[in-house]
Protein backbone atom coordinates (compact mmCIF):
# COMPACT_ATOMS: atom_id res chain seq x y z
CA UNK A 1 0.00 0.00 0.00
CA UNK A 2 3.03 2.28 0.46
CA UNK A 3 5.82 0.95 -1.74
CA UNK A 4 9.13 2.80 -1.66
CA UNK A 5 12.07 2.73 -4.05
CA UNK A 6 15.56 4.14 -3.52
CA UNK A 7 17.87 5.32 -6.26
CA UNK A 8 21.02 7.37 -6.71
CA UNK A 9 23.68 5.21 -5.12
CA UNK A 10 27.05 4.58 -6.68
CA UNK A 11 30.80 4.37 -6.19
CA UNK A 12 32.60 7.68 -5.66
CA UNK A 13 35.89 8.96 -4.23
CA UNK A 14 36.29 10.64 -0.87
CA UNK A 15 34.94 14.18 -0.94
CA UNK A 16 32.43 13.55 -3.71
CA UNK A 17 28.67 14.03 -3.56
CA UNK A 18 25.70 11.80 -4.20
CA UNK A 19 22.00 12.48 -4.15
CA UNK A 20 19.73 9.66 -3.06
CA UNK A 21 16.04 9.63 -3.83
CA UNK A 22 13.21 7.77 -2.16
CA UNK A 23 10.14 7.59 -4.36
CA UNK A 24 6.74 6.54 -3.10
CA UNK A 25 3.95 5.09 -5.17
CA UNK A 26 1.33 5.16 -2.40
CA UNK A 27 -1.47 7.64 -1.85
CA UNK A 28 -0.71 8.68 1.75
CA UNK A 29 2.94 9.67 1.40
CA UNK A 30 2.58 13.18 2.95
CA UNK A 31 1.23 11.64 6.17
CA UNK A 32 4.42 9.75 6.98
CA UNK A 33 7.77 10.47 8.49
CA UNK A 34 10.47 9.25 6.13
CA UNK A 35 13.78 8.05 7.47
CA UNK A 36 17.05 7.14 5.83
CA UNK A 37 19.03 4.25 7.28
CA UNK A 38 22.28 2.60 6.36
CA UNK A 39 23.88 -0.72 7.03
CA UNK A 40 27.51 -1.57 6.40
CA UNK A 41 28.78 -5.17 6.23
CA UNK A 42 29.10 -6.64 9.70
CA UNK A 43 27.49 -3.64 11.38
CA UNK A 44 24.05 -2.89 12.74
CA UNK A 45 21.59 -0.75 10.84
CA UNK A 46 21.96 2.92 11.70
CA UNK A 47 19.45 5.73 11.46
CA UNK A 48 20.98 8.52 9.37
CA UNK A 49 18.30 11.15 8.90
CA UNK A 50 14.57 11.70 8.96
CA UNK A 51 11.99 14.23 7.90
CA UNK A 52 8.45 14.81 9.12
CA UNK A 53 5.44 14.58 6.86
CA UNK A 54 5.27 18.33 6.32
CA UNK A 55 9.03 18.66 6.01
CA UNK A 56 9.23 21.06 8.95
CA UNK A 57 11.15 18.72 11.24
CA UNK A 58 14.44 17.05 10.35
CA UNK A 59 17.12 15.23 12.27
CA UNK A 60 20.55 13.74 11.58
CA UNK A 61 23.01 11.44 13.21
CA UNK A 62 26.02 13.42 14.45
CA UNK A 63 28.42 11.87 11.97
CA UNK A 64 26.61 13.38 8.97
CA UNK A 65 25.59 16.77 10.32
CA UNK A 66 26.77 19.54 8.05
CA UNK A 67 27.34 17.11 5.19
CA UNK A 68 23.93 15.54 4.50
CA UNK A 69 20.66 17.34 3.84
CA UNK A 70 17.25 15.73 3.74
CA UNK A 71 14.28 17.26 1.96
CA UNK A 72 10.96 16.23 0.51
CA UNK A 73 8.61 17.20 -2.27
CA UNK A 74 5.21 15.81 -1.42
CA UNK A 75 3.76 16.88 -4.76
CA UNK A 76 6.20 14.48 -6.41
CA UNK A 77 6.15 11.87 -3.61
CA UNK A 78 9.93 12.05 -3.30
CA UNK A 79 12.33 12.40 -0.38
CA UNK A 80 15.90 13.34 -1.20
CA UNK A 81 19.10 12.84 0.76
CA UNK A 82 21.84 15.11 -0.53
CA UNK A 83 25.19 13.74 0.61
CA UNK A 84 28.22 16.01 0.33
CA UNK A 85 31.85 15.53 1.34
CA UNK A 86 31.45 11.79 1.45
CA UNK A 87 33.83 9.71 3.53
CA UNK A 88 34.75 6.02 3.41
CA UNK A 89 32.82 5.53 6.65
CA UNK A 90 29.65 6.44 4.76
CA UNK A 91 29.94 3.25 2.71
CA UNK A 92 26.80 1.19 3.25
CA UNK A 93 23.52 0.12 1.77
CA UNK A 94 21.09 2.99 2.26
CA UNK A 95 17.41 2.35 2.86
CA UNK A 96 14.46 4.66 3.11
CA UNK A 97 11.44 3.87 5.22
CA UNK A 98 8.09 5.45 6.05
CA UNK A 99 6.41 5.51 9.42
CA UNK A 100 6.09 7.67 12.52
CA UNK A 101 8.33 9.71 14.75
CA UNK A 102 8.30 9.90 18.55
CA UNK A 103 5.38 12.34 18.55
CA UNK A 104 3.21 14.02 15.93
CA UNK A 105 4.95 16.59 13.81
CA UNK A 106 8.54 15.63 14.64
CA UNK A 107 11.06 12.98 13.80
CA UNK A 108 14.27 11.74 15.36
CA UNK A 109 17.00 9.88 13.52
CA UNK A 110 17.18 7.17 16.19
CA UNK A 111 13.58 7.05 17.42
CA UNK A 112 10.76 6.04 15.15
CA UNK A 113 8.51 3.24 14.09
CA UNK A 114 8.77 2.35 10.42
CA UNK A 115 6.48 -0.04 8.63
CA UNK A 116 7.27 0.51 4.94
CA UNK A 117 10.75 -0.09 3.59
CA UNK A 118 12.54 0.17 0.28
CA UNK A 119 15.00 -2.36 -1.08
CA UNK A 120 18.12 -0.24 -0.60
CA UNK A 121 20.79 1.36 -2.76
CA UNK A 122 24.53 0.83 -2.44
CA UNK A 123 26.84 3.74 -1.63
CA UNK A 124 30.57 3.08 -1.83
CA UNK A 125 33.15 5.75 -0.99
CA UNK A 126 36.75 4.94 -1.81
CA UNK A 127 39.77 6.42 -0.08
Amino acid sequence: QMPLAESGGGSVPTGASLRLSCASYGLSFPSYVVGWFRQAPGKEREGVSCISGSGSSTDYVDSVKGRFTISRDNAKNVVTLQMDNLKPEDTAVYYCAAGWGPRPGICAHDNGRYVFWGQGTQVTVSS
